[in-house]
């Protein structure tokens, strides 16, 4: 006995119950076992809204303006006495003033993209390698425009540009002229200027976000090589960055070439393009057919100058 007092003894700590998943809220091991279903419930419960309102304000309206090019004629109400045929299609091609102002709106869309996206890479570029701190600052106000709305903001070069405007007041102040320049407004000149300034902010943005994708290490290891900044831009950041310019001019070329609201504007009789034809007979002419027919021409002829330009530019070879 003595030599067990001398013993400690101890006694085994009591088991708790584990608790049941009940405890939980009875369903986070059944969630985890699951978890399959759940993703593919989460995934078309976040794809199906996009999705059906993709479907229902895009996909739907160009295939009804599709139906419509094919309608022969424009009696009867919009959905009845449908005589098929290729009409339309016969009008377009004959008359060469469409097809004239379509390359006029190529071209000038052309212009627009290649000006926009050669304004807009230096500041993408300086916003992503020389703001520092300040860059978020920076992009906010790049972004200021957005926060107004579209038709104010062409306005207002409606009336920096007119007669009474401010360029000609101060052309005029300073005497440069004694006249107003009538030439300032009214044509595809004020166009072009208005639609470069509308689309620099839309242009930046992919161009900032494929610069902020180039790592630091590249430009060290250019700079311990030798290479002067002239060569680390022109073999490293411009190579480099040709994805988010290539984004960049596809998305101010394809709105701008049936762009109509701007043309209407600031370019008057004198600025007319292709997209004002179109919205004419949609509106005024209530030509229906027509006008689809002349849309279905426009979108395929982005589709064949996009289609040209991704075989040429092999973009496949710029993301790797």
């Amino acid at each position: 006995m003595g030599g067990s007092e001398g013993r400690s003894v101890t006694t085994p700590a009591p088991t708790l119950p584990s608790p049941k998943p009940e405890a939980f809220g009875g369903g986070v091991l059944k969630g985890w076992r699951g978890r399959g279903l759940d993703r593919r419930s989460t995934f078309w419960i976040l794809y199906l809204p996009p999705l059906i309102w993709l479907g229902l304000f895009f996909l739907i309206p160009i295939l009804l303006m599709a139906a419509f090019s094919f309608r022969a004629d424009t009696y009867g109400s919009l959905f009845e006495n449908w005589n098929l045929g290729l009409n339309q299609y016969a009008t377009v091609v004959a008359t060469g003033s469409y097809w004239r102002l379509l390359g006029v709106s190529s071209l000038m869309a052309l212009m627009i993209s290649i000006s926009a996206v050669v304004l807009s890479y230096p500041l993408s570029y300086f916003l992503a390698f020389h703001a520092g701190k300040h860059a978020g600052l920076y992009l906010v106000l790049l972004l200021v425009p957005f926060w107004t709305s579209y038709l104010l903001r062409v306005m207002a070069w409606k009336i920096m540009l007119g007669t009474d405007g401010v360029i000609n007041s101060l052309l005029m102040y300073v005497g440069v002229i004694k006249e107003p320049l009538e030439a300032l407004l009214y044509n595809r000149n004020a166009v072009i200027l208005t639609l470069i300034y509308v689309w620099i902010p839309f242009a930046a943005l992919p161009i900032l976000a494929a610069l902020q994708r180039i790592e630091w290490t590249l430009f060290e290891a250019a700079a311990d090589l030798g290479a002067r900044p002239y060569h680390q831009f022109m073999r490293i950041t411009l190579p480099l960055s040709l994805p988010g310019v290539i984004a960049a001019f596809f998305m101010v070329f394809i709105p701008t070439i049936g762009e109509y609201v701007t043309p209407l504007l600031v370019g008057g009789s004198r600025g007319f393009m292709y997209g004002n034809i179109i919205q004419d007979f949609f509106t005024k002419a209530a030509n229906w057919p027509l006008g689809s027919a002349l849309s279905m021409i426009m979108l395929a002829a982005t589709l064949i100058l996009v289609f040209i330009a991704t075989r040429l530019i092999k973009l496949e070879d710029l993301l790797q």
